[in-house]
């Protein structure tokens, strides 16, 4: 029986840690240092597999004989991407554009073979269509809530499910920001099972 590779996951963000625990599989994490500055004229889905891949190479350079796993979303509003809020202020614009709208979030994962330089990317959309809710609303909830680091500001694993009228996609952990289905069967076809 061949031994699993070390599992590193290329990403500060505790949301993905997270996700990433739910599968029971032994993991280090670790920060991929790379800037996320979209490039001009990249698309949202460009720009979320070229720092998906950066990010998981980014990490695999000081783990020689990992799988790295980097991952990346960027939601979308009216083709322009949202990113974190940062701050209340910023938070308030983007459910304030984002009321009775739809949001597309695109979230990528890289894969990457540390040994072999070898990288499976796969874009994994999630769409979003939020409530006619009140400024009010909007003011309680960031007030509980803070989801200043989440893009878009609401975070649906939690208080932010209430501003949420409807959603679709194939993988709801992809709108949390580590598409799980998809990781799974990329780690199968690296040999690697999680049950």
């Amino acid at each position: 029986m061949q031994a699993t590779p070390k599992i590193v996951l290329a990403s500060t963000s505790k949301y993905r840690r997270e996700l990433l625990a739910r599968l029971g599989l032994p993991f280090e994490v670790a920060s991929p240092g790379v800037d996320e500055i979209p490039l001009p004229h990249e698309t949202p889905q460009d720009t979320a597999r070229r720092l998906a891949e950066a990010k998981a190479r980014a990490v695999a350079a000081n783990y020689p004989q990992a799988m790295v796993i980097g991952s990346d979303q960027v939601a979308v509003l009216d083709g322009l991407p949202l990113g974190k809020p940062g701050n209340h202020a910023n938070a308030v614009r983007q459910l304030i554009a984002m009321r009775g709208r739809e949001v597309a979030f695109h979230t990528a994962l890289c894969l990457c073979h540390a040994a072999s330089g070898r990288t499976a990317t796969r874009l994994v959309p999630y769409f979003v269509r939020f409530r006619e809710y009140s400024d009010a609303q909007i003011e309680r909830y960031l007030q509980r809530e803070q989801p200043y680091d989440c893009a878009g500001s609401a975070r649906c694993e939690g208080l932010g499910i209430v501003l949420i009228a409807e959603m679709r996609g194939d993988d709801p952990s992809a709108l949390i920001g580590l598409p799980l289905i998809a990781l799974t069967e990329m780690l199968a076809e690296q040999g690697v099972s999680v049950l």
